[in-house]
């Protein structure tokens, strides 16, 4: 299993923002990155300066969200998306973005359910529930 560091990550996204502003070709993962990022404009500063944001440290007690690991998420759920997994999320996305009328309003939606069981599963030392995952996310809907 790919396990990238905390640096690798923000590396990635601080490559497809450069690769972006300088015009130049993107993987394909990167695409999906700066459809993510450009949805953000609140962390574009982050992404200019990645020589102050690289090692910064983003804590619940300095009130400061982590823009890489709120981007993170969002790039795996699109993953999720793309093939329907776990079974089903697909299906429930599309009904929450219809209902809502807005697809970065749903994604905002499973991504609080995907953080919740992310930190379950951290709390417990298990692997995701992904039943209860699902349950979250139609219930979001």
């Amino acid at each position: 299993m790919f396990s990238p560091t905390r640096e690798q990550v923000r590396q990635f996204f601080f490559d497809a923002w450069g690769r972006h502003g300088r015009r130049e070709r993107l993987s394909g993962l990167e695409v999906i990155a700066l459809g993510v990022i450009l949805l953000h404009p609140e962390y574009h500063a982050e992404l200019d300066r990645p020589e102050r944001t690289l090692d910064k440290d983003y804590t619940p007690e300095a009130g400061i969200a982590n823009p890489f690991l709120h981007m993170s998420m969002h790039l795996a759920i699109e993953e999720q998306l793309s093939i329907d997994q776990p079974l089903g999320i697909r299906g429930e996305f599309e009904r929450i973005a219809a209902k809502l009328g807005d697809r970065h309003a749903a994604t905002h939606a499973v991504l609080e359910c995907l953080g919740e069981t992310v930190w379950r599963a951290q709390r417990d030392g298990a692997q995701p529930d992904t039943a209860a995952y699902l349950e979250c996310i139609r219930k979001r809907g």
